[in-house]
């Protein structure tokens, strides 16, 4: 709104009352790129977190599309993506990311468990059986064939394919298992959504 639409016709000294002086162009480029990072952040993100971020239908294809490009069509789209953050309150969307990087501390403490669990493994091939009891759908086998290559890899000094391998094998592992849980959870959200307060009575 508006504030002269306020004031009926009078012009001059009412205007000059509601004049508020323009940002500075240091504080204009600040803001600028504050809002290019948020932008770059979105970019990062995955697709599942994204859904959750509070944004309009056109900043999110946005964001979609960015995810897909390259080089210089991925600038381009950056900027446009810069001009639509522009017309949008962006607190909401700050909000859900730092709520993103407090999961991240979580999520970091999660690769550190596989890393440990990798030099379980190396140092001991019974690790296999806790991997099996953790993630029954594991390739023992593989695993096994990884952790042997490994060990040669280090003892004549080659880079650790193997090794490196092996990590990326558990954090799939680990991914499927947290998503077959989220999904899970998401269901029963859905359940009592749908039963409203029978679902309260069934609890």
């Amino acid at each position: 709104m508006r504030s002269d639409s306020r004031h009926h016709g009078h012009h001059g000294h009412d205007e000059e009352d509601d004049f508020i002086e323009p940002p500075s162009k240091s504080s204009l480029k600040r803001e600028m790129h504050a809002l290019q990072d948020l932008g770059e952040q979105l970019v990062a993100l995955s697709p599942e977190r994204l859904k959750k971020v509070p944004l309009p239908d056109s900043l999110y294809e946005a964001v979609r599309a960015a995810q897909g490009f390259r080089m210089e069509a991925r600038r381009r789209q950056m900027q446009y993506i810069g001009k639509l953050m522009r017309k949008i309150d962006p607190a909401p969307i700050q909000a859900q990311l730092d709520i993103f990087s407090g999961n991240s501390a979580a999520e970091v403490a999660k690769m550190h468990r596989l890393e440990r669990l990798r030099e379980q493994l190396l140092e001991d091939d019974k690790t296999l059986g806790a991997i099996a009891e953790t993630w029954p759908e594991a390739d023992l086998q593989y695993l096994r064939t990884l952790r042997r290559n490994a060990l040669k890899e280090r003892e004549a000094g080659k880079p650790p394919k193997s090794f490196r391998e092996i990590f990326r094998v558990l954090r799939e592992l680990q991914e499927a298992q947290d998503a077959a849980a989220e999904a899970q959870a998401g269901e029963g959200v859905d359940e009592h959504e749908d039963d409203g307060e029978s679902g309260e009575l069934r609890a």
